[in-house]
C-alpha cells in the first residue's frame, strides 16, 4: 500500500506485518482529526475488541496541527502539536486494540478542496487493503468543513471500487452536530452501552485537547448518555449510551445520486414530520 505524503504514518499496535494488520480489518473508521475516531465509531471499536474475528482500523485523515490549545500546550507550535497528536491517536489505538492506524497527515485546505484527488486515492487504496465490511465516517450534516470534506472523499473513493470490493454498510456519524434531529425512522442507533471505562480511557489520552480546552470527554458521554435517554419517549431507557449514524450506504449503491440531494431528503422528511404533527394537534 502506497500512500502520497511521505509524512503519513502507519502503526500496527501490536507489531504485525502492514499488509497482515490490514487484511483483518472487518470495521474502519475515516475521521478527519485525532480524536474523532473515537467519539464517532465507538461501535466498530467496541464491535471489534477482544475480538478474535473482528478487527477495527482507523484512519486519521489531517495532521491536527491547527487545534485550539491552551494549558501546557498554550505555546506550542504547529508542527509540535502535530507531534503531540499523533503521539495521542497511538495511544488510542493501543488502549482500543486497533488492527491498525493510519495518520494520512494532509493539511485541511487539501481535504477541502475538491480537486484534490490525492486523498481519495489513499482511501481507496487503504479500503482495497483492508476490504472492510462497515466503513463510519462523519455524516454530511455536520457543520466542520474539513469533516464534510473528508466524507466526500470517502464516498468518492468507494464509489471508485468494483461493486465486489465494496463495504456493505457506509454510517455517516456524529462529531460536529449531533443526529437527534432526525426522524427516529432514519437514524442508525447504535449500542455505545459496553465498557464505559474503555470509552472514557479512549477519550481522555486526547490530553492536548481536554487541558486545551475542549472537554471533549465530558461531551461525548454526556452526548451518548441523553441519547439513550431522549431517544424513545413512551418506554425506559433500553441501554445507556447512543450514538446516531445517517446510513450513507445508498450513496454508494447509487453513484447517480448527489450527496447534497441526498442528505437534503434527510432534512424535508424532518420537517414534514413536523408539520404533520402540528397540523394534528391544532
Amino acid at each position: 500500500m502506497k500512500l502520497k505524503l511521505h509524512t503519513a504514518h502507519v502503526f500496527i499496535p501490536d507489531g504485525k506485518p502492514d499488509d497482515k494488520a490490514l487484511a483483518r480489518t472487518t470495521h474502519i473508521a475515516f475521521g478527519a482529526h485525532q480524536d474523532d475516531l473515537e467519539i464517532m465509531a465507538y461501535d466498530g471499536i467496541i464491535k471489534c475488541f477482544q475480538q478474535e474475528a473482528k478487527w477495527f482500523t482507523g484512519v486519521v485523515v489531517t495532521n491536527g496541527s491547527g487545534s485550539p490549545r491552551d494549558d501546557v500546550y498554550k505555546n506550542y507550535t504547529d508542527d509540535e502539536m502535530r507531534v503531540v497528536r499523533l503521539k495521542e491517536q497511538k495511544k488510542a489505538a493501543v488502549v482500543g486494540e486497533y488492527a491498525a492506524q493510519i495518520l494520512l497527515d494532509y493539511p485541511s485546505g487539501a481535504i477541502k478542496d475538491s480537486k484534490n484527488k490525492d486523498a481519495v486515492e489513499d482511501v481507496r487504496a487503504i479500503l482495497l487493503a483492508a476490504r472492510p465490511t462497515v466503513v463510519y465516517t462523519h455524516n454530511l450534516a455536520d457543520k466542520h468543513d474539513t469533516h464534510v470534506g473528508v466524507t466526500l472523499k470517502v464516498i468518492e473513493a468507494i464509489r471508485g471500487l468494483d461493486a465486489k470490493e465494496r463495504p456493505e454498510a457506509v454510517y455517516g456519524c456524529e462529531v460536529w452536530r449531533d443526529l437527534d434531529w432526525m426522524c427516529d425512522t432514519d437514524k442508525v442507533a447504535l449500542d455505545c452501552s459496553a465498557h464505559e471505562n474503555l470509552q472514557a480511557a479512549l477519550l481522555g489520552v486526547f490530553d492536548s485537547q481536554i487541558a486545551g480546552g475542549k472537554r471533549y470527554d465530558l461531551a461525548t458521554m454526556g452526548r451518548r448518555r441523553a441519547h439513550a435517554t431522549y431517544h424513545a419517549s413512551h418506554s425506559t431507557d433500553a441501554t445507556t449510551g447512543l450514538s446516531f449514524a445517517m446510513d450513507l450506504t445508498p450513496l454508494i449503491d447509487d453513484p447517480s445520486c448527489s450527496a447534497a440531494a441526498y442528505v437534503q431528503d434527510y432534512i424535508a422528511r424532518f420537517g414534514k414530520e413536523v408539520a404533520e404533527r402540528l397540523a394534528k394537534l391544532q
